[in-house]
């Protein structure tokens, strides 16, 4: 009989503290989120919203990666055309547990990719069937008959689908990450690097800006309890204008994120009353900024053009830490575009455990492209012919 490979094991916990720091340090190197991330999630009150659990992997008796999850009832009615959702919002009324889908998730519910956390020498491949089978297991533990390795990049798909246990497992198009290079030297590099259009229209749009409404920028880690009211309260303006609303942060959130030494605020105010007008919360790992969540005070929108603002704040913070590039997350792509983000290509990756319900979802999801996701996407499409936005051109495209 052939060798059969390094035997694997896989572990569920429930906390992050059940797995050493050396693990997490090993498995998530930057610029990945790590330990303070999940951390931060599992501690700041959204057990209301998401269950959260840990897949240990174990190679001969060793830990070789970490599989955060999460247990979530997804609304139905954020991917059903818009008369099923309807009839699923009215139905909801009177039986409310209609209309939601209860979804085990590898990924985190928050970040902007997927990751099966891996220590150096270790492949997704040598792990993957031994990881579908325990998660098929703990979901079904969990009553969830729908599993999900959510926003996972391209490359990692042939693993995900791949060997004899993941012929029931479908891809489907992903909301788009964005991420923009910042170029050697010095901010004008930066400007440099944008096309000329895009260079002449950011430099007009903040030079206008600073004639409207003059700002000042700081930098804190440690926002007094006044700071972090006047950060959420502009969060939840700019949550409450969102079309994609997956997670409902409140003031725990940022009150336990400040705890880690990642996290920073970019604050800018009105020098004339002192009131905060944006703030921008990132984290620096490695040689990558996050952009991770904004506030604007839309009191002041329009010709002000606030996040172009906030943003050309960010590139100098970028700069003065050493970055290398600005990972911008999902959505809001139009400005994002101006700015000169490139599109990062991602995918989930289903099964449902009941076999006809499976073939529609994967039916379906071949139709999903990004031009059906968002329309800033399907109007840039059009204006770039070149680049594809379909199902097939995606899942055959190099990551």
């Amino acid at each position: 009989m052939p060798p059969t490979g390094p035997r694997v094991r896989i572990d569920f916990v429930s906390r992050v503290a059940d797995i050493d720091e050396v693990v997490w340090r090993g498995c998530f190197r930057p610029p990945l989120e790590g330990r303070f991330w999940y951390h931060t999630l599992e501690t700041c009150g959204l057990e209301d919203q998401f269950t959260f659990h840990y897949a240990v992997i174990e190679r001969e008796g060793r830990p070789v990666g970490i599989a955060p999850c999460f247990l979530h009832d997804v609304p139905i009615s954020l991917v059903a055309p818009a008369p099923v959702a309807w009839v699923l919002r009215q139905l909801a009324r009177v039986v409310p547990r209609v209309g939601y889908q209860r979804t085990f998730f590898i990924g985190s519910p928050c970040s902007d990719e997927g990751t099966v956390g891996l220590v150096p020498g270790v492949r997704l491949e040598e792990v993957i069937g031994e990881l579908r089978t325990a998660v098929r297991t703990k979901a079904r533990e969990l009553g969830a008959a729908m599993i999900v390795f959510k926003d996972f990049p391209v490359a990692d798909v042939p693993a995900l689908i791949g060997g004899s246990d993941g012929g029931r497992f479908f891809p489907t198009v992903s909301y788009p990450g964005t991420v923009v290079a910042l170029p050697a030297a010095d901010k004008d590099a930066y400007y440099r690097s944008l096309a000329h259009t895009q260079r002449h229209n950011l430099l007009k749009k903040l030079r206008r800006s600073r004639e409207l409404l003059p700002l000042e920028t700081t930098v804190v880690a440690q926002p007094s309890e006044r700071e972090l009211a006047e950060i959420f309260s502009l969060f939840l303006q700019t949550y409450e204008k969102g079309k994609t609303k997956f997670e409902r942060l409140d003031r725990r959130f940022f009150e336990r994120v400040l705890e880690h030494d990642a996290a920073r605020f970019i604050l800018q105010r009105d020098p004339a009353n002192g009131e905060l007008v944006t703030f921008m919360l990132v984290f620096c790992v490695g040689d990558r900024v996050i952009n991770k969540f904004i506030g604007l005070d839309y009191r002041r929108s329009g010709k002000t053009f606030l996040y172009f603002r906030l943003f050309d704040a960010a590139v100098d913070f970028g700069y003065a830490h050493g970055a290398k590039e600005i990972q911008s997350g999902q959505t809001g792509y139009r400005a994002k575009f101006d700015l000169g983000h490139r599109l990062v290509r991602l995918c989930n990756v289903f099964r449902h455990e009941n076999r006809l319900v499976n073939f529609v979802f994967a039916l379906v999801g071949r139709g999903i492209a990004w031009q059906t996701l968002d329309a800033d996407l399907a109007t840039y499409l059009r204006a770039h012919p070149e680049i594809r936005g379909d199902f097939g051109s995606i899942l055959n495209a190099q990551a």
